[in-house]
């Protein structure tokens, strides 16, 4: 195989790629890519761990059709490092890669591509979303998927298309984010089953990256153990999650008669200076509501106690509750700006975060208190 690319072109796809290879080389092959000519005046691009793969691709010259399987990572390496000016990769009888750039010569060891395993391809797309939607979707999910490998079902986000909305959530058994966006052109059926399904974290992270590359319109589809998502001329690969995710809908509060509105932006700072002083395992802060205020406290025996004071417009009796500071500020993170809504029941009970401005998003962040 032969073929002459621009430098930027095989770089932009390469970077893309590596979050997906395997890197803790249990099997040695996954370390690589599979690059083929596809007849079209452009490659091929292919990487995977078995369970997430991603295809993608980029204009080149290609003199002599074929195939070849080169490190990822040191292909990367080399990319970026050359010159800008055309690269020329040549694979050899004997498996090695020639890589010419200018002045820049290398030569790496490949493989053939009987060695590579095989990916799923591409079915016949059923259902859409805007690119966009997708990845507010999994911005606002993302952070409270379980770190807990053995937590089978919680290691990704709940998936679900019906009709023209879009529903995303996520937990790891001490909060969760609920994310839903109406008034799509989904393509999944108004009447009838809906579309569910459980996405691993590694392939939301993916997707990510994937849809800020580009503004366009995800095409998805599904098969039996497969999940698709093609953006672009890419398309990305994934074993589904088996197993049942939890009735979050149990979890949401029916009841927070209770409801504090404070700056996002002011609460967020106030979090963020109380914890430099909490406890380094548990993350402890206290929230204090009283008449028209809310006051933030941290305790450490070992570093000492700090206390914020914010001004709100509650009116209830005084109430106090523990939380995790972490977990409030993931939320505050991508909650964007203007005012956040608290809403609780009592300080024993889940507690509701909401942005107050209602946008085309029904956002809502549940999260458990702490024992004082």
């Amino acid at each position: 195989m032969e073929f002459t690319i621009e430098k930027n072109e095989l770089l932009k796809e390469l970077n893309l790629v590596q979050g997906v290879v395997e890197k803790k080389n249990t099997i040695p092959i996954l370390s690589n890519l599979l690059i083929e000519s596809d007849g079209t005046g452009r490659i091929a691009i292919l990487g995977t761990d078995l369970d997430v793969s991603l295809r993608t691709g980029a204009p080149a010259s290609v003199k002599t059709e074929g195939s070849m399987v080169v490190s990822a990572r040191k292909l990367f390496d080399i990319v970026r490092n050359l010159p800008e000016a055309p690269i020329r990769l040549t694979q050899d009888s004997n498996e090695w890669i020639v890589i010419d750039c200018a002045r820049s010569k290398f030569k790496v060891v490949g493989q053939g591509k009987e060695h590579f395993p095989v990916v799923p391809s591409w079915t016949v797309s059923q259902f859409r979303i805007p690119s966009e939607v997708l990845k507010t979707l999994i911005n606002r999910t993302i952070f409270a998927i379980t770190q807990e490998e053995s937590r089978y079902t919680l290691n990704g986000a709940f998936f679900r298309l019906e009709g023209e909305s879009a529903r995303m959530v996520a937990t790891d058994g001490h909060r969760l984010a609920f994310v839903e966006r109406s008034g799509l052109d989904t393509g999944a059926p108004i009447d009838g089953d809906e579309v569910k399904v459980l996405i691993p974290r590694k392939t939301l992270a993916e997707l990510l990256r994937l849809t800020t590359e580009v503004d366009d319109v995800v095409e998805f589809a599904r098969d039996e153990n497969h999940i698709f998502f093609r953006i672009g001329g890419r398309v990305l690969v994934s074993r589904m999650l088996s197993g049942q995710f939890p009735n979050y809908e149990l979890v949401m509060p029916k009841e927070t008669p209770n409801s504090v509105r404070m700056e996002g932006s002011e609460m967020h700072g106030a979090i963020r200076r109380a914890a430099l002083m909490a406890d380094e395992r548990s993350r402890a802060i206290k929230l204090n509501f009283g008449m028209e205020r809310l006051e933030i406290m941290s305790q450490s025996s070992e570093v000492g106690e700090a206390r914020e004071m914010l001004v709100t417009d509650y009116d209830g009796s005084d109430v106090q509750i523990g939380f995790n500071a972490q977990y409030l500020t993931d939320f505050l993170n991508v909650a964007g700006e203007g005012q956040i809504a608290f809403e609780f029941k009592d300080g024993q009970s889940q507690a509701q975060m909401r942005p107050s401005k209602s946008d085309d998003y029904d956002y809502k962040y549940v999260i458990m208190p702490m024992r004082l």
